[in-house]
């Protein structure tokens, strides 16, 4: 018989090109059309397009039941058929969306003892239980699982098994099925399992029906050796944590492969409330680290966690950790000293356990931790902190002194070479203040309030000049000039490069500066007041107050750190401490 070359083309893989009339059946799902090509050629079936789809792929996709239900009934072969991502009709249809198509076409491969045929994967080594679950149908997914069990033991190119999907996306009924059949693969990506994607997704029941049938995955470590319940530790899942440990409360003492027992993890974040479930289960913990003797608390100190540190100080049965030591022979107090945090510094000198005058294995003290890092000594938690210590330990307080004198030593040493350009700075920023103020004055020397008498005797005089308030705007507004003036002038001779006088220069001007600052807003309030008085007195006088403390304002705002320091130090503050902050 003469084969119609209308009807029939061979493609590249050698396999019988698909009719485009038969292509176009099947998108549409007309089953007569597909019939009638049929009884013309029995082979019309067979032809496949480019990337190998057959008609009963094309119809699976589409979701046609009636079109994929009489395509096999005419052709069984083609329920066997792969296209080139590996996928048969079946996994079409599931890929696809189409679960009640997949569940008409599970029967068929059933019926005909296709067992093989549903167990196929793609090139991504998914099988249909892979991408039933993946797409959200479970009733599909159940009928896999009592079809075929096989399909549980399959992993896909990522290492995961579909019950590692299935508790992923909380699917409680798909991954007990699964959980009953013995040998079904619980293997997820990275070397994790279903028990590491439970704590993930915070799935507390799942999460006990894993450990209760599979007490083994709650020991397995990923490639990074991240345990689950390391893993919910890491997460800051308390009530998976919880639930874990009422299961097996021997798990609350592992040690990872880097020597990080679980309450290191949890000092290291500042897990709180991980750390007090942890000690809840297991109150002697492991917590050290095996690979330099560091206990939680110097994580905590280390990682500048404050509630964590108050947390473990609280704890009677923790105060041995207080004075314990790490390899090199540091206590948390030298972590601490060393971090300037003065908030967890408070903390540890309050417990009564503290001993601040123990020496590392270099015989240094924690205050003398200072030492190493005196560009600090410009902030105010370095100062805090070397007079804690100094108050802490008394016999410690003249080598602190000393390094209180180093560091000033330092930090005037690195001043000296920055001297040139930070003067430079310091005048063109000061210099443009100050005439800016010394306009504003000496324009309204000559713009008195209230204008100028025209009364005989009297020409010329300021209509006001009898009146208190109109001396004072007077008078300060001379003072704010000259000052102005006096520092425009200095800002002139400041290009001389001696430290020494640069030092007493920009001492000089910002008192100066803050002086003319003081006198200009004076002017301003009391001429302001002469002005409005007559007509809203209240209203003037408000006004007035208002500018007249906005000098003494911008002062205690700009002191506030150190005041509130003197505040909470007491006696202990030391103002020579401060000189270079």
């Amino acid at each position: 018989m003469a084969v119609n070359t209308s009807t029939i083309a061979i493609s590249l893989g050698g396999q019988p090109q698909m009719d485009r009339r038969l292509l176009k059946a099947a998108t549409s799902g007309d089953s007569t059309s597909m019939q009638a090509l049929n009884s013309q050629d029995r082979r019309v079936l067979l032809g496949t397009t480019p990337v190998g789809n057959t008609c009963l792929h094309i119809s699976s996709i589409h979701g046609h039941e009636g079109f994929c239900t009489e395509v096999v009934t005419l052709d069984e072969s083609l329920l066997t058929v792969e296209n080139l991502d590996g996928e048969t009709p079946l996994l079409s249809a599931v890929t696809s969306g189409h679960a009640r198509v997949a569940s008409i076409l599970l029967r068929c491969y059933q019926t005909r003892q296709l067992s093989d045929a549903i167990l196929k994967q793609d090139i991504d080594g998914c099988n249909a239980l892979h991408h039933a679950i993946h797409n959200g149908h479970t009733d599909l997914a159940m009928d896999l699982i009592v079809t075929q069990p096989d399909l549980s033991k399959h992993v896909n190119m990522r290492g995961e098994s579909p019950m590692f999907i299935a508790v992923k996306r909380n699917f409680t009924h798909v991954t007990e099925e699964l959980l009953k059949i013995q040998d079904s693969s619980h293997a997820g990506q990275n070397q994790r399992n279903a028990l590491h994607a439970a704590v993930k997704s915070r799935n507390q029941y799942i999460t006990a029906k894993v450990m209760e049938m599979r007490p083994e995955m709650a020991r397995a470590a990923d490639t990074n050796g991240v345990t689950p319940i390391r893993l919910a530790v890491y997460f800051n899942n308390t009530e998976m944590l919880r639930v874990m440990l009422e299961l097996d409360w021997t798990l609350g003492y592992e040690v990872n492969t880097q020597g990080n027992p679980l309450l290191v993890s949890a000092a290291y974040r500042g897990l709180v409330d991980v750390a007090r479930e942890l000690l809840k289960h297991c109150p002697d913990a492991p917590y050290r680290r095996t690979s330099d003797c560091a206990t939680w608390l110097h994580s905590a100190v280390s990682n500048d966690h404050a509630e964590f540190v108050e947390f473990i100080l609280r704890i009677p049965q923790l105060s041995k950790l207080v004075n314990m030591q790490d390899s090199g022979g540091k206590t948390a107090l030298h972590y601490a000293v060393k971090n300037c945090n003065p908030r967890i510094v408070t903390s540890l000198l309050s417990h009564k356990g503290i001993d601040g005058t123990m020496l590392d294995n270099n015989a240094v003290s924690a205050g003398r931790e200072l030492e190493d890092d005196v560009w600090k000594a410009k902030t105010l938690n370095w100062n805090e902190v070397i007079m804690l210590m100094s108050k802490a330990c008394p016999q410690d307080a003249p080598p602190l002194h000393n390094i209180h004198v180093k560091a000033k030593r330092v930090l005037t040493k690195a001043s000296r070479e920055n001297a040139k350009s930070l003067t430079q700075t310091y005048t063109s920023s000061t210099s443009l203040v100050a005439i800016l103020i010394a306009t504003i004055t000496f324009a309204a020397a000559f713009t008195l309030p209230g204008g100028y008498t025209n009364d005989s005797g009297s020409e010329g005089l300021p209509i006001m000049s009898k009146k208190f308030a109109f001396q004072a705007f007077l008078i300060s507004d001379v003072i704010a000039m000259c000052s102005s003036f006096t520092v425009a002038f200095v800002c002139i001779i400041a290009r001389w490069e001696d430290y020494e006088f640069l030092v007493y220069y920009i001492s000089f001007t910002k008192k100066l500066m803050w002086f003319a600052y003081v006198a200009t807003t004076t002017a301003f309030s009391t001429g302001l007041y002469t002005v409005l008085a007559p007509r809203v007195h209240w209203l003037a006088i408000a006004i007035c107050v208002m500018v007249a403390l906005l000098p003494i304002l911008t002062k205690l705002l700009g002191e506030w750190p150190i005041l509130r320091l003197r505040f909470r130090l007491g006696k202990t503050f030391n103002s020579d401490l401060l000189g270079i902050v």
